[in-house]
């Protein structure tokens, strides 16, 4: 999941060194958070969280074969 999530973010931002995925897993949710440089967060988030809504909608459907809960965060 880690690595879909690193996929679709690094050509977006500028700077691509600086985004790192931390993954939390409990019995039933598998939390995500994504970490991007402060300046490429508006990228990764895009007008209205478009892109946000769009990235969560991959990762979403990518983890329904593995019954979990799926929470993806981004943060700054």
């Amino acid at each position: 999941m880690e690595e879909l999530i690193l996929a679709i973010v690094k050509p977006l931002v500028d700077h691509p060194e600086d985004v790192k995925v931390e993954q939390k897993e409990d019995h039933d949710v598998l939390q995500l958070n994504l970490y991007v440089h402060p300046n490429d967060i508006g990228k990764v988030i895009g007008k209205k969280g478009r892109v946000a809504k769009a990235i969560r909608t991959v990762v979403y459907a990518a983890g329904a074969n593995q019954h979990k809960k799926i929470h993806l965060e981004i943060v700054d």
